[in-house]
């Protein structure tokens, strides 16, 4: 599996400025236990769609106003972005499937 990079607010914020291809932010913290059962599959989509998206995750323990700036109010939360812009959100965990029908879309 992919090691996926973490981020903070400030390499966030010039991530999503500067990347032509959209960026998947797994918001998650080390505590949460569907956040540990969903990081494979974060992982996987990350080598599966490389050079297509980007996949970083944030901890908001770490970066709360982060969190607050994209009112994440549960974990895990993977949000899509293009362009800087969210596009596709969703929260909870999720079956693998699901995960790339709902984000695949917008590549």
């Amino acid at each position: 599996m992919a090691k996926l990079n973490s981020v903070n607010t400030a390499s966030l914020n010039d991530l999503l400025k500067s990347s032509t291809l959209p960026v998947l932010v797994d918001f998650g913290a080390t505590w949460c236990g569907p956040c540990k059962m969903i990081e494979p599959f974060v992982e996987k989509l990350a080598l599966e769609y490389e050079g297509k998206m980007t996949v970083v995750k944030l901890d908001i323990d770490e970066s709360p106003d982060t969190a607050y700036t994209y009112q994440v109010m549960g974990v895990p939360t993977l949000m899509l972005f293009k362009n800087g812009a969210a596009v596709e959100r969703t929260s909870g965990y999720q079956p693998y499937e699901n995960l790339v029908s709902r984000f695949s879309k917008h590549l």
